[in-house]
C-alpha cells in the first residue's frame, strides 16, 4: 500500500477538511490501480454523511459561536466531530465489495493500534472500539472501481464541544445503551498511549504503507482544488430542508425506522391528494450506500400511487439493496408505509 503525500500546509494556514475528500476522490479518480493511504488533520469541524438532515444532527447556533466548520461527505453514516487532536484516516482500494473493504481497513487500524499495548477491536458496521466505548467512526464512499474508506481517529477529545456540537436522535443513543455522546466514546490519550500525537501518526504511516510513496505535484494539487469546490454547493451542503414547491393539495409523511446493522433511516414524502400519487421524496440518515440515493431511490417513486400495492411493486423494481446494502426491498417498502 502506497503512502500518499500532500504538499505542506502553509505556516499559519490549515486547509479545510473538503480539500481531503477532494483529495481522496482525485486519489481514486487519478492514480493507478492499486491501494493507497494517507493522513491528516484539520481545525474544529463537524463532517456530516452524505444523507443526513444537518440542521436535526448537528448544533448550527453552537459550531457558528465557537467557530466549528460544518460540512458534508459524499460518503454515508453518521455525523462525527474533528479537530487537531484527532486524526483521519483515507485508505483507497480497487475493490467494489463494501464488507470487504471495511473489514480491510477497520481491522488494519485496530491491529496497528493493538501494537501499542492498547486492545482496539472492530465492531459493528463502521466502529473501532477500546472495551466498550468507541474510538474511531469510519465511513465508506464508492466510484466506479475504487472504494473510499475513512475515519476519524481519537487521539484526544474535548466532551463538550463534542456533547455540544452534534445532537444525534435519541433512538439512536438509546440503541447504544447511552444518554449522550461523551458517555459512547474515548481516545488513545485517555486509554494510556506512550506516544505523541506526531510519533502516532508516523507510526500509523509505516505500519500499514509499503513501498515508495507517491508524492502530489503542482498539477496533481490544482485538480483536488478543482474537486474540491463541490463540496461548498450549497445543493451539496443542503443545509436548510426545502419542500420544494408542495402543492397545496398535499400533506406530509414522515417516517423513523432505526434498522440494527443497517442505520437510522429517516423518509419523508408528500402526497397530492389529488391523484393520491407520492411527490417530493427524500430520504436521510446515516446509513451507508452504493449509489446516489435520490437519484436511484427517490426519483424513481416520485408519482407512484400511495397506496401498499403500488408502493411494493415500484420498490421491488428499484432493487434498494443495490444502493444501500442490505436494505431489501421488504424493508424498505415497509418504511415508507
Amino acid at each position: 500500500m502506497r503512502h500518499v503525500i500532500l504538499p505542506e500546509e502553509k505556516d499559519g494556514e490549515h486547509r479545510r477538511l473538503p480539500f481531503y475528500l477532494a483529495a481522496e476522490e482525485w486519489v481514486a479518480r487519478c492514480l493507478p490501480a492499486g491501494d493507497y493511504f494517507f493522513s491528516w488533520r484539520v481545525d474544529p469541524t463537524v463532517i456530516c454523511g452524505r444523507n443526513q438532515e444537518i440542521d436535526k444532527e448537528v448544533n448550527l447556533v453552537y459550531c457558528r459561536d465557537h467557530g466549528i466548520d460544518v460540512v458534508r461527505r459524499r460518503s454515508g453514516g453518521g455525523c462525527v466531530f474533528a479537530d487537531r487532536q484527532n486524526f483521519m484516516f483515507s485508505f483507497i482500494t480497487d475493490s467494489d465489495k463494501v464488507t470487504e473493504v471495511f473489514a480491510r481497513y477497520t481491522s488494519m487500524i485496530a491491529e496497528s493500534i493493538c501494537k501499542l499495548g492498547i486492545e482496539a477491536y472492530a465492531s459493528g458496521r463502521n466502529d473501532i472500539l477500546i472495551g466498550e466505548r468507541k474510538v474511531a467512526g469510519n465511513a465508506f464512499y464508492h466510484l466506479p472501481g475504487r472504494s473510499i474508506a475513512h475515519g476519524t481517529m481519537l487521539y484526544d477529545f474535548d466532551p463538550v464541544c463534542l456533547a455540544n456540537a452534534l445532537t444525534p436522535s435519541k433512538a439512536k443513543l438509546e440503541s447504544k445503551g447511552v444518554k449522550s455522546v461523551p458517555k459512547r466514546v474515548t481516545c488513545l490519550k485517555n486509554e494510556g498511549i506512550a506516544l505523541s500525537p506526531e510519533d502516532f501518526e508516523r507510526f500509523m504511516i509505516k505500519e500499514i504503507t509499503a513501498g515508495e510513496p507517491y508524492v502530489v505535484t503542482g498539477k496533481d494539487l490544482e485538480e483536488i482544488k478543482g474537486i474540491e469546490k463541490g463540496y461548498y454547493d450549497p445543493s451539496f451542503m443542503r443545509i436548510s430542508a426545502s419542500n420544494n414547491g408542495t402543492a397545496d393539495k398535499t400533506h406530509r409523511v414522515s417516517r423513523h425506522r432505526l434498522i440494527e446493522g443497517l442505520g437510522d433511516f429517516s423518509v419523508e414524502y408528500d402526497i397530492d391528494e389529488t391523484e393520491n400519487a407520492v411527490r417530493n421524496m427524500s430520504i436521510s440518515g446515516d446509513f451507508f450506500m452504493n449509489g446516489d440515493v435520490e437519484e436511484l431511490l427517490c426519483k424513481p417513486l416520485e408519482g407512484v400511487k400511495a397506496t401498499r400495492e403500488e408502493l411494493e411493486r415500484a420498490v421491488a423494481k428499484i432493487c434498494p439493496e443495490k444502493v444501500i446494502p442490505g436494505l431489501d426491498s421488504q424493508t424498505f417498502a415497509d418504511i415508507l408505509i
